[in-house]
């Protein structure tokens, strides 16, 4: 039970007058009589909060850095005009701009509340309780209850560098041959036969076919279609590592959500396998412009967790799971002393099956701090880390593993770039 300010003051009003008008033990407890009398009618004549039903959305889906609405429907199935207060509470990460709402429905009537809510990192936020307030006719008192309206909002990476996919994607069916601007002559699959013109290289000419034709006819290439690509996201310790506004996981996910969406346009088949010590979550078998969006719900829930990562287990997870051979992208840091210890005596049992690309998000405050000579020990000892992180990239490459090293902003488009290279040259 709850009494509202109506009461409060009704007892001022009452206390004044017993002191001044029947200053008497007989006087206090009448006025106490009457006070207790119209609190409980009060509250007798409230309706209860099993008067009213609520629905909602069970998910909500919003892009991290965007707002979004959530709606709560509250229908009065009782036989009284229900009034009081409501409110719908929410995680603090959710950023909702937490108002209490009147109430004023008459018997079987229906109201709609809106919660603007804006999440502030990645990941479901699941809704608190409802908070009513119900007042008896006379406003004296009432009763208050919370009732569970189960929804969530799910805030899926900001995936900014979606901006690119539109232009790395058109390259890529420049590279195919699929418009007026064709480039033939590039890729590794057999395309068609045209006519040979001066300048073509005659080791493309098929003999066989210019036997049953006319003219002497070449063979035409594309890059290669419909292979496997795994990515795999290292979600240990090093993953948790500040770097500009995210951490090393968040750039590693931006570039991993471009990545897959121009994979998905290429006809590829695109898996995800993010690991420390086990398995966090993984993507299998997709493929069509589904791509990007089912790995944006699926690594939405995605964090580092503060582990070593088991090198030897992860390889030995990918291997299981990846039977042909495929394009493994490894997102991973490229610290020195991790590298040396797990990372390189773990790859020959991946290369030796499949193409490898190590993909590391860099912190761009390493080469500013290398540049800024005002400050000489924090230059050097900045110098040291990029001379250590040339090397560790330089061993990786005589391995025959390719690299990608950039920062967050630069990393997706660097990916790209590097996915149309090794298709253009029919290394996957």
């Amino acid at each position: 039970m709850v009494v509202t300010g109506r009461f409060a003051l009704l007892a001022a009003l009452a206390a004044a007058l017993v002191m001044f008008v029947v200053p008497s033990v007989a006087g206090m407890l009448g006025a106490c009589a009457v006070l207790a009398m119209l609190l409980l009618i009060d509250v007798g004549l409230t309706a209860r909060a099993d008067a009213l039903s609520f629905t909602r959305e069970a998910l909500t889906v919003v892009r991290l850095g965007r707002g979004t609405e959530v709606e709560l429907a509250v229908t009065n199935i009782g036989t009284a005009t229900v009034r009081g207060t409501l409110w719908d509470s929410w995680p603090d990460s959710a950023r909702a701009e937490l108002a209490a709402h009147s109430l004023d429905l008459a018997p079987h009537t229906r109201i709609r509340f809106r919660t603007k809510l804006t999440p502030t990192y990645r990941g479901d936020r699941v809704a608190g309780p409802v908070t009513v307030r119900l007042f008896g006719p006379l406003g004296l008192a009432g009763r208050q209850s919370r009732v569970e309206v189960p929804a969530r909002v799910r805030a899926l990476p900001a995936f900014r560098s979606e901006r690119l996919l539109r232009s790395k994607v058109k390259r890529l069916h420049h590279l195919e041959g699929r418009n007026v601007a064709n480039t033939r002559g590039q890729g590794t699959e057999f395309d068609s036969f045209r006519e040979y013109v001066a300048g073509d290289d005659v080791r493309s000419i098929d003999w066989r076919a210019t036997a049953r034709a006319a003219d002497v006819l070449v063979r035409t290439w594309r890059p290669e279609r419909n292979r496997h690509m795994l990515m795999v996201l290292d979600t240990g310790r090093a993953s948790a590592g500040r770097v500009g506004e995210g951490t090393r996981l968040d750039g590693s996910i931006e570039a991993a959500l471009l990545l897959g969406g121009l994979a998905a346009a290429a006809g590829d088949t695109v898996d995800l396998l993010a690991y420390d010590r086990q398995v966090r979550a993984e993507v299998s078998g997709v493929g069509g412009n589904q791509v990007p969006l089912k790995l944006m719900h699926t690594l939405a829930g995605v964090t580092p967790h503060l582990v070593d990562t088991d090198t030897t287990g992860l390889v030995r997870t990918v291997i299981s799971r990846v039977r042909r051979r495929a394009l493994i992208v490894w997102f991973t840091s490229l610290d020195g002393p991790t590298v040396t210890e797990h990372l390189l005596p773990a790859l020959p049992t991946l290369t030796r099956r499949h193409r490898v690309l190590i993909v590391s998000v860099t912190d761009p405050e390493i080469a500013a701090a290398a540049a800024d000579r005002s400050a000489v020990y924090e230059a050097a000892a900045a110098e040291t880390v990029l001379a250590e992180r040339a090397l560790v990239q330089e061993s990786l490459r005589r391995r025959g593993v390719a690299v990608v090293a950039a920062a967050p902003d630069q990393l997706p488009e660097a990916l790209a770039d590097e996915y149309l290279e090794l298709k253009q040259s029919g290394s996957l």
